[in-house]
């Protein structure tokens, strides 16, 4: 996870971006930086982030609710080792908040914490607690919160 190449548009409309060992990009991430460290930066700075593996379906289901409700998220995908830092990283936000549920993807769920969504830097889980949000009613005014959202409007 050493830089960020961008790989142009994705056909649901989102950019598909992956972390890569590279020194030769603009975007290139500070080597001395830690895998846990890079993964809460990304949180901060993206106010919807969607870290996946490769290929995984769940994430494109999250992918199209989101793009469903006006919403391109960031979607970074990881390889196995980075997994497992992610699931540091969710460990450590489910001790000052309440955990999600299990599920698909989900926390908990065998251990791995891939796909994972974050809103507004706060885990808001896998694909199951995704719905779980949706299906409550919950999930546009916190996308509106968090500003991504207008009075159901793409800023």
């Amino acid at each position: 996870m050493q830089g960020v190449h961008r790989y142009g548009q994705l056909a649901e409309g989102g950019v598909r971006l992956e972390l890569t060992p590279t020194t030769t990009s603009p975007l290139a991430l500070d080597e001395a930086e830690s895998t846990e460290m890079r993964i809460q930066r990304l949180i901060s700075e993206n106010p919807v982030i969607i870290f996946s593996r490769s290929s995984c379906c769940m994430c494109h289901v999250m992918k199209r609710l989101l793009f469903t409700n006006g919403v391109h998220p960031t979607v970074i995908e990881l390889e196995e080792d980075e997994i497992v830092a992610l699931n540091n990283n969710q460990v450590a936000a489910s001790a000052s908040a309440p955990a999600p549920k299990g599920g698909d993807g989900d926390v908990g769920r065998e251990g791995v914490g891939a796909p994972a969504l974050y809103i507004g830097g706060a885990l808001v889980g896998g694909f199951e607690s995704l719905l779980a949000l949706h299906l409550s009613g919950h999930l546009v005014p916190k996308l509106i919160e968090v500003g991504v959202l207008q009075n159901n409007r793409v800023l």
